[in-house]
């Protein structure tokens, strides 16, 4: 009889990390970039448990189960409120790294986003010479163009994009913000905010046709690279001579 050949075993698949493994990673990488982070997430996690513990011995010092409630309440809230610095700290964390690189607008407006406003990771015009770029953005407060680069350079950018959207949407504000290494810019975890605090001006059913509408008159010009994604991005090596 023929000697039967057993069948490889398909290689497993890595395993992904646990959840409290990955905010483990979360949390190292934010301090590795973030020197004030450790003081954030001790004064987040300890405040509201010094509250409850206050509130314990003012409101529960007789009262066994209370005096427990209040603690456990409190650690609860410690907790949350350590989440809530720990993500918004990792992603301005997560963002330094990225900033001044091309794309990196892009990749704020793909993931930061804020409801109300729609965008889109490719820029819609870029020098081939300096890789600065204009982005669009269209929500609430009318059409936001972000210039990606020094003030100097966008501008000029900035007003040739916007004569060309006047032409069709006149009545439309039209918004400038600039993210570059310009003292007076926005910063790239702010841009976000940034874009939130425009007085609104549009309803959703307008905001949406003024984006068809925009996306329609594109015209076809060269390749542009996509936006980089800032939880995948890598320190730069020195290169040796």
């Amino acid at each position: 009889m023929a000697r039967s050949e057993k069948t490889p075993k398909a290689p497993k698949a890595p395993k992904e990390p646990g959840r409290i493994k990955q905010m483990y990673q979360v949390f190292q990488m934010t301090r590795r970039y973030d020197n004030l982070a450790v003081w954030f997430f001790l004064l987040a996690f300890l405040l509201p448990i010094l509250v409850g513990l206050a509130l314990a011995f003012i409101t529960s010092r007789d009262n066994v189960l209370g005096f427990v409630l209040y603690i456990v309440a409190g650690v609860m809230a410690g907790l949350l409120a350590f989440l809530i610095v720990l993500g918004r700290r990792a992603e301005r964390a997560a963002y330094s790294q990225i900033a001044g690189q091309p794309g990196a607008v892009g990749a704020v407006l793909k993931s930061s986003l804020r409801r109300g406003w729609t965008a889109s990771e490719m820029p819609v015009a870029i020098s081939p010479k300096t890789q600065d770029a204009v982005y669009r953005a269209v929500g609430k407060g009318g059409i936001a163009l972000i210039g990606e680069g020094p003030r100097s350079r966008t501008q000029k950018m900035l007003e040739d994009e916007r004569r060309k959207m006047v032409r069709f949407l006149p009545n439309v504000p039209v918004h400038f913000i600039y993210v570059g290494p310009d003292a007076e810019s926005v910063a790239l975890h702010k841009l976000a905010p940034a874009l939130g605090r425009l007085k609104n001006v549009l309803r959703k059913p307008e905001i949406l046709a003024i984006s068809n509408r925009l996306t329609s008159l594109e015209k076809n010009g060269l390749p542009i690279p996509k936006g980089i994604d800032p939880m995948k991005a890598r320190a730069q090596r020195s290169q040796r001579a």
